[in-house]
């Protein structure tokens, strides 16, 4: 049984492979007619298709969200994190909006106030969670404003149970939440309509 030689090799000046000695020539000769390589990634590219790989490879990308354009590599990282228009929620109410808008938001919508239902205080929101954190549940009478003056009036025994605050609160989130979104529906609902009609005409 013959054993093969190794047969020696020669480097495509085209495409950088290392090719059979005894077919350089030819192979150098196809490659150099129908292979592009591409400049960005330096893949061999038929040249008939070298504008399309460049296209759905290489070539900036709008986003579909903010419309700046970037390379298509980030694009799925800048609508996760960095795009201005991405969807976001609320910490404390947790609406959803475009982060673009967030801190405004947040800004207004922190400085709400609920009762709190062991100390009987108005807490901010964007203070409730430190407060709950080391709230006693006793009133603080070190610093009393006229609205827990009031709460404190309406604490008193007077005629049948009101409810919890709590339940309140809660169900006045829901309220406001529901308010919100019917709003946001009419909103782009007009929008809509005032769109068509202005194609129409």
């Amino acid at each position: 049984m013959a054993v093969a030689s190794e047969e020696s090799t020669s480097i495509c000046s085209h495409c950088d492979r290392a090719i059979p000695s005894s077919n350089i020539d030819l192979h150098y000769a196809h490659c150099f007619r129908n292979l592009k390589k591409c400049k960005i990634c330096g893949d061999m590219v038929p040249k008939k298709h070298a504008e399309e790989h460049f296209l759905n490879t290489h070539a900036p990308v709008a986003c579909s969200l903010c419309s700046e354009t970037m390379e298509r590599e980030i694009l799925a990282v800048h609508k996760g994190e960095n795009c201005p228009q991405r969807i976001v929620t609320c910490e404390f109410c947790e609406f959803p909006l475009p982060a673009v808008d967030l801190a405004e938001h947040q800004e207004v919508c922190g400085n709400r106030t609920e009762l709190c239902h062991m100390c009987n205080r108005y807490i901010r929101l964007r203070e409730r969670y430190n407060h709950e954190s080391r709230c006693t549940g006793l009133p603080d009478t070190t610093v009393e404003s006229s609205r827990d003056v009031r709460a404190a009036e309406r604490r008193q025994p007077q005629g049948p149970q009101r409810r919890q605050p709590q339940d309140f609160s809660r169900k006045r989130l829901i309220f406001t939440i529901a308010i919100t979104g019917i709003a946001v529906l009419l909103g782009s609902f007009l929008f809509q309509k005032k769109t068509e009609d202005s194609q129409v005409h």
